[in-house]
């Protein structure tokens, strides 16, 4: 429940840099940010203040809570609009982007986004099912936006590309508080391919990158 200790101090959120069509999407993101404030639950982010990545950096910052934007960049100007929100740290590209935000979080929620989202989300899956983390990773499935996406896990399952196990690597719920609730139940049910000491032993982790603060 909001207010209740959480077993996570970061929570990277992946989501768009437009605000979608539709206003669930933009009242899903203000009721995340609204969740972690809650539950003491600090924002890791793609670092833009546009779209729905603004809406939630901003909730979470007036909250109270620590935001920490992660952005390459290149990109800054077109997901930077006047005064930044929070932590920002700029990185040199989209790979050390995706690897700092990981490094930050204990867990993972995708909102409603296009190819960036998607290309985030499945990178955290696949990480997860070779075991170079063991995070919970979650979908908040605004007005089922996602419901095709999870149809295609389910397919990939039923044709024998997805293991049953690995399916279950990805959590979903219709609301942000079902789906933390989801995600502090969550245990790891699946056996990684490599466990995370192998990809530590083989030097895959993630390294620090200078921050900014504003």
């Amino acid at each position: 429940m909001a207010g209740s200790p959480s077993k996570f101090k970061r929570i990277c959120v992946f989501c768009g840099s437009s605000s979608g069509r539709k206003r669930s999407y933009s009242n899903s993101a203000l009721e995340l940010g609204k969740e972690l404030v809650g539950r003491k639950i600090d924002l890791v982010y793609g670092g833009g203040n546009v779209g729905l990545m603004g809406l939630i950096a901003q909730a979470v910052h007036e909250g109270g809570g620590h935001v920490t934007g992660v952005i390459p960049k290149a990109l800054m100007s077109s997901e930077i609009c006047g005064q930044t929100v929070g932590e920002v740290r700029p990185v040199a590209d989209m790979h050390q982007r995706k690897a700092e935000m990981a490094r930050q979080a204990d867990a993972f929620i995708a909102l409603p986004g296009g190819y960036g989202t998607l290309e985030e989300l499945l990178e955290v899956i696949t990480w997860a099912q070779l075991g170079i983390h063991d995070k919970p990773v979650g979908l908040l499935n605004v007005d089922g936006y996602f419901n095709p996406l999870l149809n295609l896990f389910d397919k990939g399952t039923e044709e024998g590309f997805i293991q049953p196990s690995y399916r279950q690597i990805v959590v979903s719920a219709s609301t942000a508080h079902e789906l933390v609730n989801r995600l502090e139940e969550y245990v790891p049910m699946y056996i990684c391919v490599a466990p995370k000491e192998t990809w530590a032993r083989e030097k895959l982790v993630f390294s620090n990158v200078p921050s900014l603060a504003s």
